[in-house]
């Protein structure tokens, strides 16, 4: 089992940017479970790595230093969404669909 995962984030649904698109994340997997503290009813865990993402221009940067620090690291692909080409003239196109 992998104790890190690589992938590029999706797009935000509440902006229409694409700049975090690019960078590539290595996030450690939870090394035990989170508890809940029975005083305040918060979720904890004592696990530090899952508070760690490391960001990489590219997908081999990620794979390199996974394999230098000696991680076992599991690349998920990214999905790439398909592109609808519109124009604002086709609105008003004789032949349009209602």
């Amino acid at each position: 089992m992998a104790n890190a995962r690589i992938y590029r984030p999706a797009k935000n649904a509440m902006q229409s940017g694409k700049a975090r698109m690019k960078k590539w994340v290595l996030e450690f997997e939870p090394g035990e479970a989170k508890t809940l503290d029975p005083l305040m009813g918060w979720t904890g865990s004592g696990d530090t790595r899952g508070q760690v993402k490391l960001r990489f221009d590219t997908q081999q940067e990620a794979e390199a230093y996974a394999e230098r620090v000696g991680l076992d690291a599991q690349v998920i692909a990214p999905h790439e969404p398909k592109r609808i080409l519109k124009s604002y003239a086709d609105r008003f196109a004789y032949d349009r669909v209602r």
